[in-house]
C-alpha cells in the first residue's frame, strides 16, 4: 500500500496549523482563551502569583488535540467492533449527530470501517469519531490498532470487484491521511459540509 498523498514538512504543518486553530476556536466557543501554550520562564522566577492554578495545555500531538477539539464541540466518538452488522446502526448514529443528511459524511465512514473490516480483520476494534471543526468542514477518522495495513489509493477497472473505497473517499474528501501511533492508525478525511 502506498501513501495517498506525499508528506512534506509544508503539508505536516498545515496540518498541526489547522489542529491548532480548530483548538483555539472550540476553546473560544467555550469561553476558553489561550494567549500562549508555552510557559512563560521569568513568571515563574518572579513573584507571579496567579489567582488560580496554572493549567500547561503545551506538547500534546494532533491526535489529543483533536480528541480534546470533537469534547468540547460534542462531536460523536463512538468504540465498536468493526463487523458489517454494525455499519447501519453507525451511519445512522452520524446522521442524527449532524442532523442533516450527510450523504458523503456516511460513505466515507462506511467505506473506512469497511477497510478495516477486509484489511484488518472482522471483529477488529475500532474508534470512529465525527466533528465538525470549523470552516464549514467535518472531520471523520476511524482507529484501529495495526499500524500496518495502510490504505491504498487504487485505479480499479470496471471487472474489480474490489478497491474503489479509497477512491471514492478520495473524490468526495477535500484532504485525507493516516496517522501512525505506537499501537495503531487513525486513518481520517476532511469533508465540506452539507448545506
Amino acid at each position: 500500500m502506498h501513501d495517498p498523498q506525499p508528506h512534506t514538512a509544508v503539508s505536516h504543518a498545515a496540518d498541526v496549523d489547522h489542529c491548532v486553530t480548530d483548538l483555539r476556536t472550540a476553546l473560544a466557543a467555550h469561553g476558553i482563551t489561550l494567549p500562549s501554550l508555552r510557559a512563560d520562564l521569568p513568571s515563574f522566577a518572579g513573584t507571579y502569583a496567579p489567582p488560580v492554578g496554572l493549567v500547561a495545555l503545551g506538547n500534546c500531538n494532533t491526535v489529543t488535540a483533536r480528541k480534546l477539539t470533537a469534547v468540547l464541540r460534542g462531536g460523536l466518538d463512538l468504540g465498536l467492533l468493526a463487523v458489517p452488522e454494525a455499519v447501519p446502526d453507525l451511519r445512522r448514529a452520524v446522521r442524527l449527530h449532524l442532523g442533516a443528511p450527510c450523504a458523503d459524511v456516511q460513505l466515507c465512514v462506511t467505506e473506512l470501517v469497511a477497510n478495516v473490516i477486509r484489511h484488518v480483520g472482522e471483529g477488529t476494534p475500532v474508534r470512529v469519531r465525527v466533528a465538525r471543526v470549523g470552516g464549514g468542514r467535518v472531520r471523520v477518522e476511524v482507529g484501529d490498532p495495526d499500524a500496518r495495513a495502510l490504505p491504498v489509493l487504487r485505479h480499479a477497472t470496471g471487472d474489480d470487484e474490489a478497491g474503489r473505497g479509497i477512491a471514492l473517499l478520495d473524490a468526495v474528501a477535500l484532504r485525507w491521511g493516516v496517522e501512525q501511533a505506537v499501537v495503531g492508525k487513525t486513518v481520517w478525511c476532511e469533508l465540506a459540509e452539507a448545506e
